[in-house]
C-alpha cells in the first residue's frame, strides 16, 4: 500500500514538472487522454454489445455478381438478393394465415453457433481488435510525452533545475534584488503611468505566510513559495501569462490568501522594502548562489536534454504517421453487413450466411474520431519540431533584462541550462528573471556586503583589535568572501591583517583609515580602486604578501611610492628571475623602500635592485633550502647594511660581499658552508658589527677571523668546531659570542681578553671545565649558558660577576654549588637555572635568596631568559598570549 506522504511527494513532483511544459505538450497531453477516453469507450462495447447476426443465403436466388466472402480472404460488402419486392400488408395478418418468408429449417442452437463462427471468419480483424489497438498506440503516445522527465541522463538534471528554480522563487533575497533593480531604473529614467501601477500581488499583508514559509535549502522541489514568488517581487513587470500559482492546483489553498489582480495595486512602503534579510535567509541565499554557479557549470557542458527532446518530439512524429498510415486504409473494413462462407454445410445444410455486425456505425465514426485527433497530435508534434529546428534553443540571453535597465550583467546560457530556461519560458517568462537574480555577480556582491554588515558591524571589529607587540592597534580578518564597509570607518588601526579573502577589494573609503600604515595581505587577490591607490601611497609604510606565483602580484604594489618595507613569500623563481613583473623595472616607483625581504625559490639576486641602490638598506632572502646560483646582482645595492641569505644552500661565502662596503650586519644562517677561509676578504668591510653564520657545517674557524675587529656579535652556532683559534680572543669589541651545539672540548683562557664580553653561550658542546679568566676579567658578563655539558665544578671568582643575571648550568655533571652564588645579585629571583637537588644543597639563606622572586628580578629575568643571540625569537608572555588567541581565531 502507498502511504499519504508518498502519495503527496508524487503530486507534488508533477505539479513542478508542469514548469517545463509548454502550450503544444499540455494540448498533446489532453488529446492523449481523448485517445484514451475513445479506445476505452470502444473496447467497453466491444466487450459488453459486439455479436454478429446471421441468416442462410439461397444460393439459387442470388445473383452472379454478389460479393462472398471466406473465412480467410476479405469480406466484401454483400448485396441483398435479386428478389421481387414485397409490398407489406397493411393490415396486421390474422391468427390463421400462415407466417410468410423462407423457412430455414435450422434452429436456435445452429444459428448461435453460426453466429460465432462468422464472427471470427467473416469479420476483419481490425473490427474485432481496434480498441485494443488504439489503446496500445494511446500508451505509447502518452509515455513518448514524458519520456525526457524519467529518462536517467535527464531526470537528475531536470529535478536538479526545478529545485534550484522553486528555491529562486521562493527566497527573500529574490524580491529585495528585483525591487533594488526596479528603484534603479525609476531613479535613471521617467516612469510611465502604468510603470507606477505595479499590480502584482503580495503576500506582506497576510500573516499566517511567514509562519509556514519553509527553509529554502531544505525544501522541496515544488515548494508553495515558488507561487509566492511572483508577489514578492515589486519591482517585475505583471507576466503576459497566468502565474505560477494560478496554474498548480496544489497551491489553492495559497491563492485565498493573495491579493486578487482586479483590486487597487498595493504599494509597499520603502522601510519594508528595505529591510535587511535574517542570518538564516543571507545564509541560504549565499548558498543559493553557489548551487546555482556548480549547476550551470555542470549543465553548460552537455546538450544531453536538447537531444532526448528532440529524438522524443522526432518518435511522436514518427509514429503518428505510422498510425495514420496504416489506419486510413483499414476504415472501409469496418462496415454493417458481411458475407460468411463457412465450413458448415453438414450441420446446416447452408454454405453461405449473410452477416449484420450491430458495432459497425458506432466503430466507424469512434475510428474517425480517434484519426482525427490524432492527426491533431501529429500537427502539434509538427510545429513542436519547427520550433525546435529554428529557434536557437541551445543559447539563451536576457537581452531584455539588460534593456529595462535591470540585471544587466546577468551572463547568457548555452546548451542544456539554456534549454531548460526557454521551456520554461513558455510557462512563465518571469521564472528566468528570477533565476537571474543568482546568475547576477553585482547582485551577489549585493548580498555579501549586507551580509558583512550585519554580520562585522563596527563594534564588532573593535573589539577583535589587538595590540601587536610594538604597541600598535591590530586587526586580523581570515577567510571572509570580502572585506566588510565597517572596516574601513576604524581610524585607530594602524596595522591589517587579511588572510584568504577572495575579493578583498580597498574602496576609496580607505582614506577613513588615517592611522593606518601597515598592511598584510595572505593569499588575497587584492583589487585597489584608483581613490584608494592615492592615499595608500601616501600613507602605507609596510606591506606583506603571501601568495603563489609572481604573477599574483597586484600591479598596484610597484606604484607604492611612499612604501618603506615590503615583504613577498611566495613562488618567485623562474627561468628569467624573480618574475616577468620585475623584468620591467617597475621597481623604479619605490623610493624609499628601505627593506626588502623576499622568501622564495630564487634562483639569482634580482638585478632589477640596483633600482634601489639610493634607499635600500636591508635585504632578505629566504630561499626555502633551494640553491641561490648567482649573486652578482648584490654588487648594485652596495649601500646595504644588513643583508640575510638563510636557506640558500651556499657552500662557501660570496664574493660579491666584497662590494658592500656599508655593510653591518651579515645573517648567513641555515646554509651549507663547510669553510670560512673567504673571511680575510672581509678586512675591508669596516663597519661589519654583526656576523651570524649559525646552522652551518663549518669543521673550524680560521685565524683570518681576527681581521673583522669591529665584530660585536659573533654567531657559530650548531656547526662542528672543535677548536678556537687564538685570533679570535683578539676581536676586544666582541660583545656576545654563541657557540652553541659545537664540539668543543676546552674553552682557552684568552676568553679573559675579550673584556666587553656581555653574553657566552656555550651550550651543547663536550667542555669538562672553564678556565678561571673568565670569572676574573669578563667582568661585564651578563649571560652565560653552559648547558648540557661535562662540567664537574666551577672554577673561583663568579662572585666577580656582579652584572651576571643569567646563569644556565643545567645538564652537567655538577655535584654541588659554589657558595658565591649568594654575591650574585642579578641572580635574584630565579635568574639561576640548575637541578632542583642541587639547588636544595645550598645554605638556606642563600637558596631563599636564589628562588624568591622580586619586581625588579623578574623583569631582568624576563628581558634575559631568550637572548636574542638564539635562533628562536623571544616572545614576552603578553605576546605569546597574544599569538595563542590569534592561532584559536584563525
Amino acid at each position: 500500500m502507498f502511504s499519504l506522504s508518498e502519495l503527496a511527494s508524487l503530486s507534488e513532483r508533477q505539479g513542478s514538472s508542469k514548469l517545463l511544459k509548454p502550450w503544444w505538450e499540455v494540448f498533446m497531453e489532453y488529446l492523449v487522454v481523448l485517445m484514451l477516453m475513445v479506445s476505452v469507450l470502444s473496447g467497453t462495447l466491444l466487450l459488453s454489445r459486439d455479436r454478429v447476426v446471421c441468416l442462410p443465403l439461397d444460393l439459387t436466388t442470388t445473383p452472379t455478381n454478389q460479393n462472398t466472402s471466406s473465412s480467410s480472404g476479405a469480406v466484401p460488402q454483400p448485396q441483398p438478393p435479386n428478389r421481387p419486392p414485397t409490398k407489406p400488408s397493411p393490415l396486421p395478418a390474422s391468427p390463421g394465415t400462415p407466417a410468410r418468408g423462407r423457412r430455414t429449417h435450422l434452429d436456435y442452437q445452429q444459428y448461435v453457433y453460426i453466429s460465432q463462427v462468422c464472427y471470427h471468419e467473416a469479420l476483419p480483424w481490425y473490427s474485432r481488435f481496434f480498441p485494443y489497438v488504439a489503446l496500445l498506440q494511446s500508451l505509447v503516445l502518452l509515455a513518448s510525452g514524458c519520456f525526457w522527465f524519467h529518462f536517467p541522463l535527464t531526470s537528475a538534471r531536470i529535478e536538479h533545475f526545478l529545485t534550484i528554480l522553486a528555491k529562486c522563487c521562493e527566497s527573500p533575497w529574490t524580491s529585495r534584488a528585483l525591487s533594488h533593480a526596479a528603484r534603479q531604473e525609476e531613479g535613471g529614467e521617467e516612469t510611465g503611468p502604468q510603470d507606477l501601477q505595479t499590480p502584482p500581488p503580495t503576500l506582506l499583508s497576510s500573516p499566517p505566510v511567514p509562519r509556514n514559509r519553509q527553509s529554502s535549502l531544505d525544501s522541496g522541489t515544488d515548494s508553495p513559495l515558488l507561487a509566492r514568488s511572483d508577489s514578492a517581487s515589486t519591482a517585475a513587470p505583471p507576466s503576459p501569462c497566468p502565474s505560477t500559482l494560478s496554474r498548480t492546483s496544489s497551491l489553492s489553498s495559497m491563492s485565498r490568501a493573495r491579493v486578487p489582480a482586479s483590486k487597487s495595486p498595493v504599494v509597499l512602503d520603502g522601510s519594508r522594502q528595505v529591510a535587511s534579510l535574517d542570518r538564516s535567509d543571507g545564509e541560504q541565499a549565499r548558498a543559493l548562489f553557489e548551487r546555482v554557479r556548480r549547476f550551470r557549470s555542470h549543465c553548460e557542458n552537455s546538450e544531453v536534454i536538447y537531444k532526448v527532446y528532440l529524438a522524443q518530439t522526432v518518435f511522436k512524429l514518427l509514429l503518428v504517421v505510422l498510425i495514420v498510415g496504416y489506419t486510413t486504409p483499414l476504415m472501409s473494413s469496418i462496415s454493417f453487413t458481411h458475407t460468411c462462407l463457412p465450413q458448415a454445410h453438414a450441420l446446416t445444410g447452408y454454405s453461405a450466411f449473410e452477416c449484420t455486425h450491430a458495432l459497425a456505425s458506432v466503430l466507424h465514426k469512434l475510428l474517425l474520431a480517434y484519426v482525427s485527433l490524432v492527426g491533431l497530435f501529429g500537427l502539434l508534434s509538427i510545429y513542436t519540431l519547427s520550433w525546435i529546428l529554428h529557434s536557437s534553443l541551445r543559447q539563451y540571453s536576457f537581452n531584455k533584462l539588460r534593456e529595462l535597465g535591470s540585471m544587466r550583467d546577468v551572463p547568457d546560457l548555452c546548451n542544456d541550462l539554456a534549454f531548460l530556461l526557454h521551456m520554461a519560458d513558455q510557462y512563465d517568462p518571469l521564472l528566468a528573471q528570477r533565476l537571474s537574480v543568482f546568475l547576477s555577480p553585482v547582485s551577489e556582491t549585493r548580498l555579501l556586503e549586507e551580509s558583512l554588515e550585519r554580520r562585522w558591524g563596527a563594534e564588532r571589529l573593535r573589539s577583535m583589535t589587538t595590540v601587536d607587540p610594538e604597541g600598535r592597534p591590530l586587526l586580523q580578518l581570515v577567510a571572509l568572501p570580502r572585506l566588510p564597509p565597517a572596516l574601513f570607518t576604524l581610524s585607530q588601526l594602524v596595522v591589517l591583517k587579511l588572510e584568504l579573502i577572495s575579493d578583498a577589494k580597498l574602496p576609496a573609503q580607505v582614506a577613513n583609515m588615517t592611522s593606518l600604515r601597515e598592511l598584510h595581505l595572505y593569499h588575497c587577490t587584492a583589487a585597489m580602486q584608483p581613490g584608494a591607490l592615492v592615499v595608500l601611497q601616501e600613507r602605507l609604510e609596510v606591506l606583506h604578501l603571501t601568495f603563489t606565483q609572481a604573477a599574483e602580484i597586484p600591479g598596484w604594489v610597484y606604484s607604492l611610492r611612499g612604501l618603506q618595507e615590503l615583504h613577498l613569500s611566495g613562488r618567485l623563481g623562474c627561468e628569467g628571475g624573480v618574475g616577468r613583473g620585475w623584468a620591467l623595472g617597475s621597481l623604479r616607483q619605490l623610493r624609499h623602500l628601505r627593506v626588502l625581504v623576499l622568501r622564495g625559490m630564487l634562483q639569482r639576486v634580482p638585478g632589477e635592485l640596483g633600482e634601489l641602490a639610493g634607499s635600500l638598506v636591508r635585504l632578505e632572502i629566504h630561499n626555502e633550502g633551494s640553491r641561490l646560483l648567482v649573486l652578482t646582482g648584490l654588487r648594485r645595492v652596495a649601500g646595504l647594511t644588513e643583508l640575510q641569505l638563510q636557506d640558500c644552500h651556499l657552500e662557501r661565502l660570496p664574493s660579491a660581499l666584497l662590494a658592500l662596503t656599508s655593510l653591518r650586519t651579515l645573517d648567513l644562517q641555515h646554509n651549507s658552508l663547510r669553510t670560512l677561509e673567504e673571511l680575510l676578504g672581509l678586512a675591508h668591510l669596516r663597519r661589519l658589527s654583526c656576523l651570524r653564520l649559525a646552522h652551518n657545517r663549518v669543521l673550524a674557524l680560521p685565524a683570518s677571523v681576527g681581521v673583522l675587529r669591529a665584530l660585536e656579535l659573533l654567531d657559530l652556532g650548531y656547526n662542528q668546531l672543535q677548536s678556537l683559534p687564538p685570533a679570535l680572543f683578539n676581536l676586544h669589541h666582541l660583545r656576545r659570542l654563541l657557540l652553541a651545539g659545537n664540539l668543543l672540548d676546552e674553552l682557552p683562557a684568552d676568553v679573559g681578553a675579550l673584556t666587553f664580553l656581555t653574553e657566552l653561550d656555550l651550550s651543547g658542546n663536550r667542555l669538562e671545565s672553564l678556565p678561571p679568566e673568565l670569572f676574573s676579567r669578563c667582568l661585564e658578563l651578563r649571560s652565560l649558558n653552559v648547558s648540557h655539558n661535562s662540567l664537574g665544578s666551577l672554577p673561583p671568582g663568579l662572585s666577580n660577576l656582579s652584572q651576571l643575571s643569567r646563569l644556565d648550568l643545567r645538564s652537567n655533571s655538577l655535584e654541588e654549588l659554589p657558595m658565591e652564588l649568594g654575591c650574585c645579585s642579578g641572580l635574584h629571583g630565579e635568574g639561576l637555572l640548575v637541578e632542583d637537588w642541587l639547588l636544595h644543597a645550598l645554605p638556606r639563606h642563600v637558596k631563599e635568596f636564589l628562588t624568591q622572586s622580586g619586581s625588579h628580578t623578574g623583569k631582568s629575568l624576563e628581558s634575559h631568559s631568550r637572548p636574542d643571540s638564539d635562533s628562536f625569537p623571544y616572545f614576552s608572555a603578553t605576546q605569546w598570549s597574544f599569538s595563542s588567541a590569534l592561532e584559536s581565531r584563525i
